[in-house]
């Protein structure tokens, strides 16, 4: 049994991790900002030890790090943490005792694919603050291994999916609507013909892949995706969620001007910085040092999502099952 502190408990990957770790015999201890349960309540949580801090406020303090080191863990798992300056804190406090760092990345390290599957040895060309602060991170953590200080491995997520949230349409966006015209078989637009790129991934298959690192030295100083099997199309994806009501997709193919006329700016610019992109995400790496072995298909997370979505009254699908 080891000591596990957790950063992020309660979030996405945290509900599903902390049962995971607890079940597996580890010690736990949850660090989350506030008193916010996990979205997925198991009985597990009652064994883990919960601990409130607000990193922001704390890092600009200069004791965040501090307190996290205090706490004795032998492996942190840090799901919370987006720019180097908070990872070098976090790691500089860290460095006396050594245990290892579990990073939470982003597919996003990598810019507009110019090979796919993306393998995690392919030169990082982020653009945006979000992918740029996590390739940076990521540098970050590998230099630190190199020259023999805090043992890191960093997981690099797809779009995060499941209940409790709401996640990545078809359309590569947040719009609810997006959810009712394909159950309904009105008209969704989508641009690009839809041949734009999403790679979607369950939250608990990630939950997985940092449950297995802990566990596998031959992780230490390498870099993972963690993603579903197969990435789909925008098209792809819209034909698996309209067959869930029985129906084939109503898509009209237009240019991104019209895209955003129809749906705002907002939606457009979002379903843009996905498509723009369009990683597919090469899980060898994964399954061949890790054993990692995804659970949930993208439809199948998605469908997971949109149920709970649905019953929580955040989507409407014209009251139809599915």
């Amino acid at each position: 049994m080891s000591r596990v502190v957790v950063i992020g408990a309660t979030g996405h990957i945290g509900s599903y991790l902390v049962p995971r770790l607890v079940r597996a015999g580890h010690d736990v201890v949850a660090v989350s900002r506030g008193s916010r349960e996990p979205y997925v309540a198991t009985a597990e949580w009652a064994l883990v030890e919960r601990v409130a801090a607000d990193r922001d406020a704390e890092e600009a303090a200069g004791t965040f790090g501090r307190r996290i080191a205090e706490l004795g863990a032998d492996a942190v798992v840090d799901l919370l943490c987006f720019t180097p300056d908070s990872a070098q804190h976090l790691v500089d406090a860290l460095r006396p005792a050594r245990p290892l760092l579990l990073h939470c990345g982003s597919i996003w390290v990598h810019g507009r694919a110019l090979r796919v599957p993306v393998t995690e040895d392919e030169p990082r060309t982020p653009f945006g603050p979000y992918g740029t602060g996590k390739a940076n991170i990521e540098e970050l953590l590998h230099r630190e291994t190199r020259i023999g200080g805090v043992p890191a491995v960093v997981l690099h997520p797809g779009h995060i999916s499941g209940p409790g949230w709401p996640v990545i349409t078809p359309a590569g966006n947040l719009d609810p609507e997006v959810w009712r015209r394909l159950a309904t078989g009105e008209p969704q637009a989508l641009p690009d013909r839809g041949l734009g790129i999403l790679h979607h991934v369950h939250a608990d298959d990630v939950a997985q892949a940092f449950e297995l690192a802990l566990h596998r030295p031959g992780a230490v100083g390498s870099s993972f995706h963690v993603v579903s099997a197969q990435a789909m199309t925008l098209h792809g994806l819209a034909a698996g969620v309209a067959a869930w009501f029985g129906r084939e997709p109503v898509l009209e193919f237009v240019d991104p001007a019209e895209f955003e006329r129809r749906y705002g700016a907002e939606h457009a610019r979002a379903t843009y910085e996905h498509t723009e992109r369009s990683i597919a995400a090469s899980t060898a790496r994964a399954r061949e040092v890790l054993g990692y072995a995804p659970r949930y298909s993208s439809l199948e997370a998605l469908k997971e999502s949109l149920r709970w979505l649905v019953d929580h009254g955040q989507v409407d699908v014209g009251g139809q099952s599915f």
